[in-house]
């Protein structure tokens, strides 16, 4: 037989416990509650030209939180489909922040008692304008796929560059296509190792096959040139990206660095275009990575000192005079194509100027 006092005990643990099991179920519920952004519109009408990434933004800091929002709405299947002249609402739940809609079905009255529903376009997650330029006239070549694609070789009057409707011979590889991209070497990307990743090309002109019968050559006629093309620019048989729905969603554990750009520029901001050392197996198009700065180590002593100083190296011995800075976040991305070893992301965001090197993780 237990003491009263034990049993008393007892209760005082229990009733303990499932004080501590609720109030825990409270902060869990607040913490998964999405924070609305300090002067976020309670309602807003969605405009032709919005994007969702735009809208996103008005709403919530962290703008690729955007779906959670939708959890308790049954109207919309989709939270990436929204569309102009939907009218958005911020109502609360029990206590956490829930986004409605109302939305008129369009009608066109043909004749009297026909009618005829119109089909609405859903807004874009980033701009089509934006991202066309880069997914039209960028492309990247992994390992030695660049080196091995037909190069063109010249013309009959000797000429140097070629422009529109000039005919010139290019090297015969493999089997010949009705229609090519000419595209030309910009970099070779390098991980921070050194690592080769791939060359970044560009789309100079498109050619299309006039004379593929003679041996070991091709004659192809230059068209819609974007600048002249030169001795030695590839022939490329790959087609242009379609324009493409993004479904955003954070990054969890994929961490990379920033190792290049579409215009090689050394400082980089807001819309710039990057390439990141995370490729298509890691990375889907939709996904959002922060943006982060590590500064230099620090040598502490008597004189702390940066470790870049002139001069200055690093302790090899694990004496903690070393000291090494935590990485500071300083803006935004979002991979919207991806490579075998590379994808390419646009900053969205960013407190300060990005450089080669910037490391990429979770937002």
């Amino acid at each position: 037989m237990e003491a009263p006092g034990n049993e008393k005990t007892m209760k005082s643990h229990k009733a303990l416990l499932i004080i501590v099991i609720c109030a825990m179920t409270m902060l869990m519920g607040k913490a998964a509650a999405v924070p609305i952004k300090e002067g976020a519109p309670q309602t807003y009408t969605v405009k032709k030209n919005d994007t969702l990434w735009d809208i996103a933004n008005m709403f919530l800091d962290q703008p690729w939180l955007w779906p959670q929002l939708w959890r308790n709405n049954t109207q919309i299947q989709n939270p990436h489909l929204i569309y102009p002249g939907d009218v958005l609402t911020i109502r609360y739940v029990d206590g956490e922040p829930v986004l409605t809609v109302q939305r008129e079905k369009q009608v066109i009255t043909l004749t009297p008692g026909m009618n005829r529903r119109v089909k609405a376009q859903p807004i874009e997650t980033l701009a089509w304008e934006t991202l066309a330029p880069y997914l039209q006239q960028h492309v990247f070549f992994d390992g030695e796929e660049y080196d091995n694609l037909p190069h063109i070789l010249g013309n009959h009057g000797g000429n140097v560059q070629f422009a529109s409707d000039d005919l010139v011979l290019s090297r015969q590889q493999g089997r010949a296509n009705d229609q090519y991209r000419v595209v030309r070497k910009q970099s070779t990307i390098v991980d921070m190792n050194g690592n080769e990743l791939g060359v970044q090309a560009y789309h100079i002109a498109d050619a299309k096959m006039v004379e593929d019968k003679t041996p070991s050559q091709w004659l192809v006629k230059v068209e819609g040139s974007n600048q002249e093309a030169r001795r030695g620019d590839r022939l490329f048989a790959g087609k242009l990206d379609d324009k493409q729905d993004l479904t955003l969603q954070p990054a969890k554990r994929q961490r990379g660095h920033v190792v290049g750009n579409l215009n090689q520029h050394t400082l980089l901001g807001k819309h710039d275009v990057v390439i990141v050392d995370i490729g298509e197996r890691q990375l889907d198009a939709g996904t959002v990575m922060g943006i982060y700065a590590q500064g230099p180590d620090i040598i502490d002593g008597e004189e702390p000192q940066y470790a870049d100083d002139a001069g200055v190296v690093v302790s090899v011995f694990n004496d903690g005079s070393t000291v090494r800075q935590p990485a500071m976040k300083i803006g935004e991305l979002i991979i919207f194509k991806t490579f075998s070893n590379v994808s390419y992301g646009i900053i969205t965001k960013a407190s300060e100027l990005v450089r080669r090197g910037a490391i990429v993780a979770a937002p």
